[in-house]
């Protein structure tokens, strides 16, 4: 088209909007002011609308994690280090866009992109020597650690507070394991985090705890 538009360019406008103002921002219309277009010449590139825009948005961001995933070094036979470099680099590309677990928390259906990245996790454990049965087990514990993130135990929003640090305190007779947990366990500001709980340091050591139970369940033949 004569404004040089096309889906790739779009799609990467949409994710540079998100990563700016939040996923609240991404409408048709938004995009297309960043574009310096009118909303309507984007529907020649996404006709199913904002569902459409939204779906791309995991598109973009799954194949920023298959690109982080080829230009890894290689890590050879051992499936523990190939499946957490896997789940490290979806990190490195989730922490640059924080808004995508609440987006997938939200679309009705799993993208092509998503589940190969599952798939590929799941190769890799069955070349290590993992059965299926054993595979099947992991990927329910591995969860969302695939794409980089765990989900919220505790997510306090902005401003309630009922959920504040101070707030526990004054319910310590109620929580006390709470707070004296919260009271410990502030974050560095230096630790990357995709929420109040999911800070780089805990992500690491859950997947962790995760990969070698699961390496002692393949010794014992499961």
């Amino acid at each position: 088209m004569s404004n040089g538009l096309n889906r790739d360019r779009v799609l990467e406008a949409a994710v540079a909007l998100a990563d700016a103002e939040g996923l609240g921002a991404v409408t048709m219309r938004g995009v297309a002011t960043r574009l310096g277009v009118e909303a309507m010449s984007l529907y020649h590139h996404l006709p199913g609308k904002k569902d459409e825009l939204l779906d791309g948005l995991v598109d973009v961001v799954a194949a920023e994690i298959h690109a982080g995933l080829a230009a890894r070094d290689g890590v050879g036979d051992d499936w523990v280090a190939d499946v957490r470099s896997r789940c490290l680099v979806a990190r490195e590309v989730v922490l640059r866009h924080p808004w995508l677990p609440a987006l997938l928390g939200s679309r009705p259906a799993i993208r092509p992109g998503v589940y190969t990245l599952y798939d590929g996790v799941l190769g890799a454990m069955v070349s290590g020597g993992c059965s299926y049965r054993l595979g099947h087990r992991a990927m329910h514990a591995l969860g969302s650690m695939v794409l980089g993130f765990t989900p919220e135990l505790f997510s306090p929003e902005a401003g309630d507070e009922d959920a504040t640090p101070e707030a526990l305190e004054a319910m310590a007779q109620t929580v006390p394991h709470i707070t004296a947990m919260v009271a410990a366990e502030l974050h560095d500001p230096a630790d990357p985090t995709l929420g109040w709980c999911d800070s780089q340091t805990e992500f690491e050591f859950t997947l962790g705890l995760l990969l070698d139970g699961i390496e002692r369940s393949r010794r014992a033949g499961v």
